[in-house]
């Protein structure tokens, strides 16, 4: 049994190819399925089987694409009611791959129709074991109230999640290894390593808390606990997932483009992914700089995070050759319906954005209104500066109006990235303000 993984880092998403025997099965793939096709290739292998282990929320999978092209059987729960041809997968279940007898565990917690895939052969065992059990952690129980159709209290998924971590996996070896669909940096757990992408069971026994967490009251509050912001698309993704996602190259093939644009009127909504020092020498109205130049950006999370799933929008990048990597990104999240049209803008066209007379700020912080958009869990900690009014960044596009204009706004985050998304909010929705973006320059006051 040779297993690959892939990571996807922006939204910390595991997938995997499992060979045996010139056939190949794939647990929980992205949107984008040109890397299990390659791998295939490389190994001269038929792609047979794809796992979706629950549908997710936090990414939009090819498991239909998947299908249509390779002719491949989607195994997942018969609790998930998938609106696409499918194999029900649940405990009892059996699937032969070359050499390994594939199997399902019923693993309730994160979602009420989670699977984990377990694979064994003579002398090894993998479990894919999705959103449930993370190398350090567990899936957050509390996504799918408001998130998709399927509702779902998370008390009730909570404890489901305590019933499966005493009970689900006692009789399999320690040697197993766990390989879960996310590491540290997904919001779709708050405790994730940041060192192990994959990990035995034994290990897992002995360092992961909800191993060790025997009283359900207990494990249930740890649980609920503190767990990260919901983004506006998590229900959004969960529904079209189980539904089946468009082919990615369809999705895209026909969004239009406007090359060197002049204009600065004319859009309801502008995502502007060009860097922020670009972005503020011009831009079109009615923008939002959510930066997507890098990888380590969390471009997609933040796009689902300030734009509500189906509201329409252009996109500014900053070039043509930029445009395809980024709408693959945005089809990550399955917005890429939502585009309008891409856009290049000609060298500093448009509106500029004020600049930060920083020694003025330092003198006297009070002259201004100061928005911190750091998360709950962040300012919980403390604030850098008393007088803030603290918004998260996901809330600010409707929280806008609570924020006073008399005085000039200064917005920030901790390191510069969200403050330039921020700031871009609240020139659009209030336009008669002065807003400032402190960017990089919040660390002179940590």
């Amino acid at each position: 049994m040779l297993i690959k993984q892939f990571e996807y880092k922006p939204l910390s998403h595991f997938s995997y190819a499992i060979l045996s025997e010139g056939l190949v099965a794939l647990v929980d793939p992205e949107r984008d399925p040109a890397q299990y096709y390659a791998f295939a290739e490389e190994h001269n292998a038929k792609i047979v089987a794809v796992f979706e282990t629950h549908p997710h929320a936090d990414f939009i999978s090819s498991h239909l694409q998947i299908h249509k092209e390779t002719g491949a059987t989607i195994y997942n729960s018969e609790k998930t009611g998938a609106g696409y041809t499918h194999q029900h997968f649940d405990e009892g279940d059996h699937f032969k791959m070359g050499s390994i007898d594939f199997t399902a565990l019923n693993t309730p917690g994160h979602s009420p129709d989670s699977i984990t895939i377990v694979a064994k052969t003579d002398d090894e065992t993998a479990l894919f074991t999705g959103d449930t059990l993370f190398i350090g952690d567990v899936g957050r129980p509390d996504l799918r109230e408001n998130a998709g159709n399927q509702k779902a209290k998370r008390r009730d998924l909570a404890k489901a999640m305590f019933q499966t971590m005493t009970t689900k996996f006692e009789d399999l070896p320690g040697d197993a290894m766990v390989y879960p669909a996310h590491g540290a940096g997904s919001l779709c757990g708050k405790g994730m390593s940041a060192d192990k992408t994959s990990s035995s069971l034994k290990e897992q026994r002995e360092t992961n808390w909800a191993f060790k967490v025997d009283e359900e009251e207990a494990f249930i509050n740890h649980l609920l606990d503190s767990q990260p912001f919901i983004p506006h698309y998590f229900g959004y993704n969960v529904d079209l997932n189980k539904t089946g996602a468009p082919t990615l190259r369809n999705a895209i093939a026909d969004i239009p483009f406007n090359l060197f644009q002049a204009e600065v009127n004319g859009d309801a909504l502008v995502i502007d992914t060009r860097d922020e020092a670009v972005y503020k020498k011009g831009h079109k109205r009615n923008s939002i700089n959510i930066m997507a130049a890098k990888e380590a950006h969390k471009f997609e999370t933040w796009l689902g995070s300030i734009v509500q799933p189906e509201e329409e929008f252009s996109l500014v990048t900053e070039g043509a050759a930029a445009a395809h990597e980024i709408l693959n990104r945005i089809a990550k999240i399955g917005y890429e319906t939502q585009v309008k049209r891409v856009i290049t803008l000609q060298e500093s066209a448009g509106v500029t954005s004020p600049k930060l007379d920083l020694e003025a700020f330092k003198a006297n912080p009070e002259a201004f209104t100061v928005v911190d958009i750091r998360n709950r869990s962040e300012t919980e900690n403390g604030k850098f500066f008393e007088h803030a009014i603290t918004i998260p960044l996901h809330e600010l596009r409707e929280r806008s109006s609570e924020i006073p204009t008399d005085k000039p706004i200064v917005v920030h985050c901790a390191g510069g990235y969200r403050s330039a998304a921020g700031s871009s909010v609240l020139e659009t929705t209030l336009s008669q303000a002065t807003v400032y973006d402190l960017g990089d320059a919040v660390k002179d006051f940590q």
